[in-house]
C-alpha cells in the first residue's frame, strides 16, 4: 500500500455519541420521534444531512430546509464538542500514526461527509494543517454523493496521486466502508471507535479490525517509507 484515507468522524475523532445526541433531539423535531439505534446505524453514520434529512421526513427536502435544518443540527452538534472536552480530541493513537506518516511522507487525506462548517472547525480546534494538505481534504459540498456510494474515495484517492487498489481507507460506518469497497480500495480497515468486533468481523471487504490507531501496522507501507 502507498497512501492512506481516513474517514474522520468516529474513526479520526470519536464524536459518534456527539452526533447521537444531536440527531436524537433534532430527529424529534423533523418527525416527531428520536431515530432508534438501528435508524442511526444505517441511516446516519457516512451519509450527508440530504440524506438524513429526506429519510426523517419522507420526502425529498427542498435545498432551503437541507440549510436550514442542516445548520442547525451541526451547530447544535459542535457546541455539544465544545462542551465536552474529554470527548473533543483525536482518537487513542492518531497523533502519533499522522505525525509517523508525515515524517514518511506517506500520501494520505481525509474523506467525510461533513460539510464545511464542520470541516473548518475540526482544522482549526484540531489544527489538522500539520499532517494534512487542505486542499485535498475531501468533504460534502453538494456535489459527492454520500456514502455508500464510491464518488468520495474515488476522489480522495485522485487527490493524494494514488490509485484506489493502493490506497488504505480506515472506517467505522457500514456506508463508508460499503463505499470503500465498491471504489475498489485495496485494504479496508474497520475501526471499532463504537460498535463491537462482531459487528465487523463478516463484513465483506474488511480485511482488518482494530480499536485504536496504536494497533495500526505501520509495516504495511513499508515499501512507500522513504
Amino acid at each position: 500500500m502507498k497512501g492512506i484515507i481516513f474517514d474522520f468522524n468516529g474513526t479520526l475523532f470519536w464524536d459518534s455519541q456527539l452526533h447521537y445526541d444531536a440527531w436524537r433531539d433534532f430527529s424529534k423535531i423533523l418527525r416527531g420521534t428520536s431515530f432508534t439505534d438501528e435508524e442511526m446505524r444505517d441511516k446516519m453514520f457516512g451519509h450527508t444531512n440530504a440524506d438524513i434529512i429526506e429519510y426523517a421526513i419522507g420526502r425529498k427536502p427542498s435545498p432551503d430546509m437541507v440549510e436550514k435544518y442542516g445548520k442547525e443540527k451541526e451547530s447544535l452538534y459542535r457546541q455539544r464538542c465544545l462542551n465536552e472536552p474529554e470527548i473533543f480530541k483525536l482518537a487513542p493513537g492518531a497523533i502519533e500514526l499522522l505525525d509517523y506518516l508525515k515524517s514518511n511522507g506517506i500520501p494520505m487525506t481525509i474523506a467525510t461527509m461533513s460539510e464545511w462548517d464542520n470541516v473548518e472547525f475540526y482544522i482549526k480546534e484540531f489544527h489538522l494543517e500539520k499532517w494534512f494538505d487542505l486542499d485535498k481534504i475531501v468533504y460534502s459540498d453538494g456535489t459527492i454523493p454520500g456514502k455508500p456510494a464510491p464518488d468520495i474515495f474515488l476522489i480522495a484517492a485522485g487527490k493524494i496521486g494514488l490509485k484506489p487498489e493502493e490506497c488504505i481507507v480506515i472506517e467505522d460506518a457500514i456506508a463508508g466502508i460499503e463505499a470503500a469497497k465498491s471504489a475498489g480500495i485495496g485494504k479496508i480497515i474497520a475501526i471499532a471507535s463504537l460498535e463491537p468486533d462482531e459487528f465487523y468481523q463478516n463484513m465483506n471487504g474488511v480485511s482488518k479490525i482494530i480499536h485504536n490507531f496504536n494497533e495500526f501496522d505501520r509495516n504495511v507501507f513499508n515499501s512507500a517509507v522513504v
